[in-house]
């Protein structure tokens, strides 16, 4: 008798959470980037919360929510290379000969991501308040902005597994992914307020997930939150994660077909 579903989800689930935890090494960079990202904005670009029309009480508080969102965004758009690793090993081949559910093999690993991903939120929250970000929503603000991270990795980390199932080349991977997260960083409003961006970036960020999952973590963070904000943001970051979630499915199916 085969195993259900749920069974199969959480035998993957576990056999990346085990890779992850014997290579701590990876975690403890993710965490160490954002202190550097914290430190070095919040230093360099301090001074912008004294421009007229900045809208923030200070530059360090605005900017939290968007490392926050920087930080699962990078690591969503690596995870693709523990396939790329399954696949030159022969890992894959050897999985995909099994009975286990193709869906279980993609979602397993998306799990194991995003469970990464929420330790990632964790530690960049509590950095920030170390570094003297206020977070004026409280508890219920933190984990709404957890949430929305957890959908922007969700809709990331899908992208680079579809990536990396369809190229099977860690350099193709690497290009695909840094031509996707810096243009993405650098037309949102993680960095800054889109009153202070060029008309041309600004309606650019409009349409960019990052902008998105910044805008609910910053206005559920702030003393006055915006419901509808936090609803239409999350609704559109809920598709975008299905539709690409979606795609990796596809590309674990069309990966098995060229076998």
């Amino acid at each position: 008798m085969s195993a259900t579903f749920a069974t199969q989800l959480d035998q993957v689930t576990r056999r990346w959470v085990t890779g992850a935890i014997r290579q701590p090494w990876g975690l403890g960079v993710a965490i160490v980037q954002p202190v550097i990202w914290i430190v070095l904005f919040g230093n360099v670009f301090q001074s912008v919360g004294q421009v007229p029309g900045f809208g923030h009480d200070d530059y360090l508080s605005f900017l939290v929510p968007g490392i926050l969102m920087m930080t699962v965004l990078y690591s969503g758009a690596w995870a693709g290379t523990g396939f790329i690793d399954d696949i030159r090993s022969g890992v894959m081949d050897r999985m995909l000969s099994s009975p286990v559910s193709r869906p279980a093999l993609v979602l397993g690993q998306l799990v194991q991501q995003l469970l990464i991903c929420v330790v990632q939120g964790v530690m960049v929250l509590v950095i920030g308040a170390l570094a003297g970000a206020h977070y004026a929503g409280g508890v219920l603000g933190m984990a709404v902005a957890l949430g929305a991270s957890v959908l922007l990795a969700a809709a990331f980390c899908s992208l680079s597994a579809a990536v990396a199932l369809l190229a099977r080349d860690q350099t193709a991977l690497i290009g695909i992914s840094t031509i996707v997260v810096l243009p993405a960083t650098f037309l949102s409003t993680a960095l800054m307020p889109v009153q202070l961006l060029p008309d041309w970036v600004a309606t650019a960020a409009k349409f960019n997930p990052l902008t998105w999952a910044t805008s609910i973590a910053q206005t559920a963070m702030s003393p006055d939150v915006d419901w509808g904000v936090v609803a239409t943001r999350s609704a559109w970051l809920v598709v975008l994660a299905t539709i690409v979630a979606w795609w990796s499915l596809r590309a674990m199916r069309s990966y098995q077909r060229s076998l």
